[in-house]
């Protein structure tokens, strides 16, 4: 089968430092059209704002990002809250990100360009099955899941 899935995630004004922060994390290249350069008047308010955004790597990583038009909101609380209570997960959001590695080290670095202004829910530590697991929620409002492919090299 030919069919792939990308994330695409929807922010208020801050798609472009987002996909700057992943292409840190992930590594890849970061691509960007703005609503101006489809066509919206160069005067208009959301004309340098994101319509197409995307962080794609040679590995196979992409995520793809957009601005909603119109008034900014705080993404945090837009995108609803995550906690771990007595090893559970509460949460009232609708997805979270998941990203695995083939190894600690590997998932380590993304770990900590991610956690650079973030809530961390779960620190990045051994769990029961992997030698690599965190949760996190970054400072644009998306949850990620990160973790070591279980029975990778820890």
């Amino acid at each position: 089968m030919s069919i792939t899935t990308t994330t695409h995630l929807n922010f208020r004004g801050t798609a472009r430092s987002a996909l700057q922060l992943y292409a840190s994390a992930f590594g890849g290249s970061v691509t960007v059209s703005t609503y101006g350069d489809l066509g919206m008047p160069s005067d208009a308010p959301d004309a340098d704002r994101i319509v197409f955004g995307q962080v794609e790597n040679e590995d196979g990583f992409r995520i793809m990002a957009y601005d909603i038009p119109g008034t900014d909101v705080d993404p945090v609380a837009t995108a609803g809250t995550t906690r771990r209570e007595h090893g559970t997960t509460i949460t009232d959001r609708s997805f979270f990100q998941s990203a695995r590695g083939q190894s600690l080290e590997e998932v380590l670095a993304i770990w900590e360009r991610l956690a650079e202004g973030a809530d961390i829910i779960e620190p990045l530590a051994a769990s029961a099955w992997s030698p690599g697991f965190g949760m996190l929620t970054d400072r644009f409002g998306v949850t990620w899941v990160l973790d070591v492919q279980p029975g990778a090299a820890a």
